[in-house]
């Protein structure tokens, strides 16, 4: 990996469920090679230029790994071994911190705590056997942090190139009381084949997460533009002078998005919050936020696309959230004329009460929840037309 910054090596981009074909488009289209999709990740090779330029403009990648060490581990010496095989002084000084993740699915190791603390001390006695001494740990900002991941007997050690999580874009502080993911708003929107080609709305916007994330979509705004660091920052063999250049080239091609973006909420306070948010993302004259109920808002001129995530009804009777996903879908069909409807829910006895017929079926999680995100034209006309043959797709 050290070098000119035009040597390729290998990486990995994690993600959400059902997000691994979005983020592979992604990895295509910045000039990733040797694309390889896995379950809720991305494998791929690339440059320096690609792992900065990634880090700052992938929409659906939740990190970018860079494997250092990969063998079979059927114990803590072997994965002692493994991370003693690797010459850290490459990417991390004596003098610098570094910290140690992992995540660990295997009979050998009883808990994934226990697997990061024998990589650190392989790190901390590597450094020692060459200068006497060791870097210290920083658990909260580290300028290195190592990533430990072991599935049953495979073991990948590697840098962490993103640091904080990709999804925290930097625009927001405050959430509602269950905010979207940033990687899965901007996945859902990408999902449904909008790129700010007509109207878009999220009426139940909660903190603005996703009119947010499609606003920079519209704008080709790259998502990592308003954070302050990555993880790459503390690495020895750091580009500021590429990474300068790279962002600036971003930052030129930010555009002001065509298409009329919007949201609404019942709730005042998630309204100030969503206008908050909206405001760290510099978004306040693209994005337009109002309070109201989702049956009383009028949506912007059709065409136009609506994306939203409901309650699932965890803190609603039973015959409520019956009421409530009925309202939904008279709703749509009363008001939401000329528009496609994506609807994201973990309730999907709920979902079947919306009333129209869902022409697309995908499975996502929302954290531990597994969700449908489905599908519904909302046509003009007869209702014959509405349900015309071959409409229904599932997937």
């Amino acid at each position: 990996m050290a070098g000119s910054g035009t040597d390729s090596f290998e990486m990995l981009a994690t993600t959400l469920f059902g997000l691994e074909d979005i983020l592979a488009g992604e990895l295509e289209e910045a000039g990733a090679a040797s694309i390889e999709k896995l379950n809720r990740a991305v494998s791929f090779s690339g440059d320096k230029k690609l792992l900065y330029g990634l880090n700052l403009s992938s929409r659906t990648a939740s990190k970018i790994l860079v494997p250092v060490r990969k063998r079979q581990v059927l114990s803590d010496k072997d994965l002692y071994a493994a991370a003693m095989d690797v010459d850290w002084w490459k990417y991390l000084d004596v003098d610098r911190t570094f910290a140690v993740d992992s995540v660990v699915n295997s009979k050998h190791f009883n808990h994934s705590k226990y697997a990061a603390l024998k990589v650190k001390d392989a790190v901390a006695d590597r450094f020692r056997e060459k200068y006497g001494k060791r870097p210290s740990v920083d658990r909260e900002n580290p300028d290195v942090r190592i990533n430990v991941h072991i599935d049953r007997e495979r073991c990948a050690i590697s840098l962490d190139s993103s640091g904080e999580p990709l999804h925290r874009r930097g625009y927001r502080l405050e959430g509602g009381g269950a905010p979207l993911n940033e990687v899965l708003a901007a996945g859902m929107i990408m999902l449904s084949g909008w790129r700010g080609e007509c109207s878009f709305i999220d009426p139940m916007c909660g903190s603005g997460t996703l009119p947010v994330e499609a606003a920079l979509i519209a704008g080709n705004a790259a998502p990592g533009l308003l954070r302050k660091r990555f993880g790459f920052f503390g690495w020895n063999d750091f580009d500021a002078a590429l990474f300068g250049r790279i962002r600036a080239g971003l930052e030129k091609g930010v555009r002001p998005p065509a298409a009329a973006i919007c949201g609404s909420d019942i709730s005042r306070r998630a309204v100030e919050t969503a206008r908050k948010n909206i405001g760290r993302a510099r978004l306040e004259k693209t994005v337009k936020i109002q309070a109201g109920a989702f049956e009383r808002v009028d949506p912007p001129p059709a065409p136009g696309i609506l994306v939203m995530n409901p309650p699932y009804g965890q803190r609603m009777g039973s015959a409520d959230i019956v009421e409530f996903y009925k309202m939904i879908g008279d709703t749509l069909k009363r008001r939401y004329e000329g528009y496609q409807a994506w609807i994201l829910s973990a309730n999907f006895d709920a979902m079947k009460f919306i009333g129209l017929r869902p022409s697309k079926k995908i499975t996502l999680f929302n954290g531990p929840l597994e969700c449908r995100f489905q599908r519904y034209e909302v046509y003009g006309g007869s209702k014959k037309a509405k349900y015309r043959s071959g409409e229904s797709e599932k997937q």
